[in-house]
């Protein structure tokens, strides 16, 4: 079996984490422009190269792929040169800061055949979210009508956080549990961004989605708001015609509520996060590079739309680095 060289670019925690992921599944190399940082993850995880410029990477026609896991105002850029020099790409959420970068990368995947773009949208693999959707498939609570998201949390922005809305970079994960869940495009999309100061990105959302046939889902997500355990034990809520499913919005547990009927599930915290089921979607798109990943470019074009539509309602500003780009 051909053992592939993946290049991990980024070496701060999220890219720890796919090179812990990778490690002895494939060939790390590493590559970060801080001094020593590259060199200190390529030795945790017993890599090949340690890189300080991504254009060495490039270069290098042995690596097959790249996992970029960068500030998301460089991931445009990054992409289109990643997938010019041939690279299959697994690039973090978001998959790009502005409106004007989406048709960018569509149309550079448009030209190449056999071109491997792969968004690292967890959410998308999480046994809690498979749970949802099977629930929702055996039509446990009939036709899904309605949906209220919560994660609230205290949370720092520092670096090049401080440049993005809160929505953009962390409430997307819930913008994609939703668009599995409902698993179609609003028709019409609404925000409000209490306590937001003129000028700078915001820092708590409530996002309002209309989805054909009436259904509707209401999502709040914030960085301000101080909360138990960093968020855990908030509640979500799913109802249908015929009963409700509430669960830990982490994906810890639900409960399918239907007339006197309770029933728990707990999905299990062996693969809480998902990400060892996206590494396993990445490394068989390698394997076979005709396969369409889960987390794919039209989900996450899907995903980031919503997202710069509920932007767009705010006026300038409330996106940051997304509107400043424009």
């Amino acid at each position: 079996m051909t053992t592939r060289i993946v290049a991990v670019i980024g070496c701060g925690r999220i890219g720890q984490v796919h090179a812990r992921n990778l490690a002895g599944r494939v060939i790390l190399d590493c590559c970060d422009q801080v001094p020593g940082r590259a060199e200190r993850l390529r030795s945790k995880v017993k890599g090949r190269t340690a890189f300080a410029r991504f254009e060495d990477v490039l270069e290098r026609a042995d690596i097959e792929a790249v996992i970029l896991a960068t500030p998301p105002q460089a991931h445009c850029e990054q992409i289109l040169r990643s997938l010019e020099a041939g690279k299959a790409v697994l690039v973090e959420k978001p998959l790009c800061a502005a409106p004007r970068e989406l048709p960018k990368i569509e149309q550079a995947l448009a030209g190449r055949q056999g071109a491997c773009l792969m968004v690292a949208e967890n959410y998308y693999y999480k046994p809690s979210v498979h749970l949802l959707k099977d629930l929702l498939a055996q039509g446990t609570i009939g036709p899904l009508t309605s949906a209220t998201v919560r994660k609230t949390v205290l949370q720092a922005s520092a670096s090049w956080k401080t440049e993005l809305g809160a929505l953009l970079e962390g409430g997307i994960h819930f913008v994609a549990l939703l668009s599995a869940l409902f698993d179609a495009e609003p028709v019409d999309v609404k925000a409000e961004f209490p306590g937001r100061l003129p000028g700078q990105p915001e820092r708590h959302s409530i996002t309002r989605l209309q989805y054909p046939g009436g259904a509707s889902a209401e999502l709040r997500y914030a960085w301000d708001t101080p909360a138990f355990a960093k968020g855990l034990f908030q509640h979500s809520r799913l109802s249908g015609r015929d009963g409700e499913i509430v669960f830990e919005s982490n994906g810890l547990y639900a409960r399918l509520r239907r007339r006197n009927a309770n029933t728990w599930y707990f999905p299990g915290v062996r693969d809480l996060m998902g990400y060892h089921a996206m590494i396993d979607d990445f490394l068989a798109c390698l394997a076979d590079r005709s396969r369409v990943p889960v987390s794919d470019f039209r989900r996450a074009k899907r995903d980031l739309t919503i997202v710069f539509r509920a932007y767009g309602d705010a006026g300038p500003g409330a996106g940051g680095a997304a509107e400043a780009l424009e």
